[in-house]
């Protein structure tokens, strides 16, 4: 690989992130040739001697999970055929779920972490580690922790935080399948149940459709027609393909506006309050109780949030978070120019936290850039005339901030619309309000008094053909839903 690119990637990283490569790195390089290094380029070294710098594959997938995005663009495409990468070696899946655990943990629960292993790792040990995978390499020291052993890390995890729990969790329960697999690769599940007809079903067969089959196999829920009547409980087949909307309100929709900013940074966003009157008209009508918070910080935004996500939801449906202000590649910006994540958004409202929520809709729409660069669009046919665009133009401004990494939601049941893909700029008229919200706000209302029942995702695709029609300050604007529903959700007027 190109030495230039690998020393301008050196550039751009900080030592915690070279430490985390290096933690991530493990399973493939030898623990003696990692330690003490403290430099990018000593790493990359050490991976060129194992051969695994040979093409932009696995630098790739470590640049990934630490979140920096924005140096994948250093490297080139890779010219290999993709039948060709699948055979590189790939980041360890137990490496990643350490990492995940490392990101999600905050500095109280890192001490207690340590105090709680201090008397299997010795005191001194837990000391000197100053963050989670200096722990987790400790407790691998002492084979307290491995790909096989993490029954200690998860009953450590269980004191702390019941969702940093669930991450360890559910990577044992894959590690559980994969095993299962191996022992009967070329077997299918509906066969083992064919041939062992007088054994009770365990539960481990009960395989949903949104599970991958393993190599080899096709599994079929329910596909053999049986003689005799099921005495077993109804497959994924009947169950309702929509959320569940049976109370008024429907559950609470809030929104945060910030306009006036402290700093000299960022400027006042002009137009905003269009953006929320629009907000708080159409989902009033469509059944929620709307609260505003205009102008909070940073901190003040975390505030409302956890306050929010401590409320009982057994009365609520749905819930809706609708974020206004300036941003930046994975992140939105307080008042006072400080960031807060799209993760530190969620968190509150994750299924371990706030369990009157789970398996319910959380919605979250986010009007702000991601990113300083511009969307371009190519056009296929002659363009047509623009004279209601350019009147406007003087008056559209960008929701802009600083680049960073991403982060985005796993848990179910969550949609996150964004104003913009990742590293764009989103846009808003400082009279008529931003471009996204506008148009979310009409396809929504219009869905609502129509007599189809049209699902929030149709909608939302309505919105990405709408905005990105239109030319803004000559530019495009390309919206973005990311989500995990699990359902179809109907929103109409009550």
């Amino acid at each position: 690989m190109d030495r230039v690119t690998l020393s301008h990637i050196d550039e751009e990283l900080e030592s915690s992130e070279v430490a985390a490569l290096c933690f991530l790195c493990r399973d493939v390089v030898q623990k003696k040739r990692l330690e003490g290094v403290t430099d990018a380029k000593v790493l990359f070294m050490r991976l060129e001697e194992k051969g695994l710098l040979e093409n932009h594959v696995f630098l790739s997938q470590l640049l990934h999970t630490i979140r920096r995005q924005d140096l994948l663009s250093l490297l080139e495409s890779d010219s290999r055929r993709q039948e060709e990468t699948d055979a590189n070696p790939v980041l360890s899946d137990y490496r990643v779920m350490l990492y995940q655990i490392y990101e999600d943990m905050t500095r109280e629960n890192l001490d207690k972490m340590k105090f709680l292993l201090s008397s299997k790792l010795g005191r001194r040990q837990t000391e000197t580690c100053n963050t989670a995978l200096d722990v987790f390499a400790e407790m691998e020291k002492n084979s307290l922790l491995s790909t096989d052993q993490l029954d200690e890390l998860h009953k450590v995890l269980l004191e702390l935080d019941q969702t940093l729990a669930s991450t360890v969790h559910r990577y044992m329960q894959g590690v559980t399948q994969q095993h299962q697999t191996r022992l009967s690769p070329h077997v299918s599940m509906d066969y083992q149940m064919v041939n062992k007809p007088s054994q009770p079903k365990p539960a481990a067969l009960s395989i949903s459709e949104t599970q991958p089959s393993a190599a080899g196999q096709i599994v079929y829920a329910d596909s053999e027609p049986s003689s005799e009547p099921s005495s077993e409980p109804s497959s994924l087949s009947d169950q309702t393909e929509y959320y569940a909307l049976i109370h008024n309100p429907r559950g609470v929709c809030m929104v945060i506006n910030n306009e006036k900013f402290l700093g000299t940074e960022l400027r006042n966003r002009a137009g905003t309050q269009q953006d929320e009157e629009a907000l708080r008209t159409v989902f009033s009508q469509l059944g929620f109780d709307v609260k505003v918070h205009n102008n909070l910080t940073a901190e003040a935004m975390r505030q409302e949030l956890k306050k929010l996500g401590s409320r009982n939801f057994l009365k609520d449906d749905v819930l809706v978070v609708c974020v206004l202000s300036h941003g930046q590649k994975g992140s939105v910006f307080g008042t006072d120019e400080q960031e807060v994540s799209l993760r530190e958004l969620t968190q509150p409202f994750l299924s371990g936290r706030a369990p009157t929520l789970a398996g319910k809709p959380k919605l979250f729409f986010i009007q702000a850039c991601q990113g300083s660069s511009y969307q371009r669009g190519s056009v296929p046919c002659p363009p047509k005339p623009r004279q209601e665009e350019e009147n406007r133009e003087s008056r559209l401004e960008e929701d802009a901030g600083r680049v960073y990494g991403e982060t985005v939601p796993w848990d179910a049941d969550f949609l996150l619309g964004m104003a913009t893909v990742p590293d764009c700029k989103s846009f808003r008229n400082t009279a008529t309000g931003s471009i996204y919200i506008q148009q979310l706000c009409t396809q929504l209302m219009r869905s609502a008094k129509s007599s189809e029942e049209d699902d929030l995702l149709t909608i939302l695709t309505r919105v990405n053909r709408e905005v990105s029609k239109g030319e803004y300050l000559n530019f495009k604007q390309m919206p973005e839903p990311k989500y995990t529903l699990t359902k179809k959700l109907v929103l109409k007027c009550v």
